[in-house]
């Protein structure tokens, strides 16, 4: 069985599921595939993991950076957890660029290189938002491409954490969904 919880951030509401001993979602409601990896039968109830991750949001809202990371399981496929364990070594008020992550992959893996868009979709499918940090990972040209939950909300988180948004831009997004 997995659980929700609703938390009123700033930025809008955003729903939290767990297996009662883990975090295994977090997305902004509404945001593009939300709640891809909950279970179809779930229940909202309060537990100590959403209390953690409340006060972790509580304390990263407040424009500070938490001194601890709730307990999270990674409901993915092998590849994206790679790309999802770098995401968690982004320093807070820093960003990463999908090449970079790429190569790190690569070395990991032994190989030559690794496709930086096959990168970007492993990060557009992060189920755990903002804790796993998905909003720090930009173009390599400074373009600040997606974002599931909406460049408008990437601006945001990142602008919350102090980065300089001078080297960066929002491509257009005409056409675009």
């Amino acid at each position: 069985m997995e659980y929700i919880h609703h938390y009123d951030s700033p930025l809008g509401g955003i729903t939290l599921a767990s297996n009662d001993e883990a975090l295994v979602g977090l997305w902004f409601d509404g945001q593009k595939y939300f709640a891809d990896t909950l279970l179809k039968e779930y229940e909202e109830k309060s537990l100590p993991i959403f209390e953690e991750t409340d006060r972790w949001m509580d304390i990263y809202f407040s424009g500070k950076e938490p001194d601890f990371t709730p307990p999270i399981y990674m409901k993915t496929t092998e590849f994206r957890k790679a790309v999802w364990e770098i995401m968690l070594t982004i320093p807070y008020g820093k960003t990463m660029t999908y090449g970079e992550i790429a190569a790190q992959i690569a070395r990991t893996k032994g190989i030559p290189r690794m496709s930086a868009q096959a990168v970007g979709g492993a990060v557009g499918h992060n189920s755990i938002s903002i804790i796993i940090p998905c909003h720090r990972v930009v173009g390599t040209n400074g373009s600040l491409t997606g974002y599931a939950g909406g460049m408008e909300k990437k601006v945001k988180l990142l602008t919350l954490e102090k980065v300089n948004m001078s080297k960066f831009f929002v491509p257009d997004q005409k056409g675009i969904e």
